[in-house]
């Protein structure tokens, strides 16, 4: 019961008529939740402040660290809930934990993906990817903190190859022998 809460059911959204597969589904690298969870460490330490304070005010440190630990447990929740999934036709993402948000990209809409990885992305192996397409208005254009991320890039320009979107190496050899 839980399950069908907290996940968002990826599955449900293949075209799996069509012949539709995941190659990829991506959560949010543990970064992303790195500010959500120091809000809940500072929401116990708030609380913690109960003991030193008289009876009659106990109400104020827990009012303000419940506060800030639903805020916490709303963003880690959040954060959980956003997926980005690969899959042999499209790119599509996930995400949202009451009400449910769906973008799509076609693969061969797909005209650049650029990947940006911060210092601190490099060191702990995610960065962020901006999809450039045909389209003026996109509904998938930035997908912040993918892990390992040149890996996912790879896999994206490996299903455009194989889907025969862009001249792969098949393509170079009859071109080179029509020359």
């Amino acid at each position: 019961m839980l399950d069908r809460w907290f996940n968002p059911q990826v599955t449900r959204h293949l075209i799996a008529d069509e012949g539709e597969v995941i190659v990829d589904e991506v959560r949010r690298h543990p970064m992303a939740v790195l500010g959500p969870m120091l809000e809940l460490v500072i929401a116990v330490l708030i609380m913690m402040s109960m003991l030193w304070l008289p009876a009659n005010l106990f109400w104020v440190p827990l009012g303000a660290g419940l506060g800030l630990g639903l805020h916490a447990a709303y963003g880690i929740l959040d954060k959980h809930m956003d997926r980005f999934v690969i899959t042999n036709m499209r790119v599509f993402r996930v995400r949202g934990i009451f009400n449910q948000h769906i973008a799509t990209m076609p693969m061969q809409r797909i005209l650049d993906i650029g990947v940006h990885k911060p210092f601190i992305g490099r060191i702990f192996g995610y960065g962020h990817f901006v999809f450039e397409s045909a389209a003026q208005a996109q509904g998938l254009r930035e997908i912040r903190y993918v892990g390992r991320p040149d890996e996912r890039d790879l896999t994206i320009q490996r299903v455009i190859q194989k889907s025969g979107l862009r001249g792969g190496s098949m393509a170079v050899k009859e071109m080179r022998e029509r020359l």
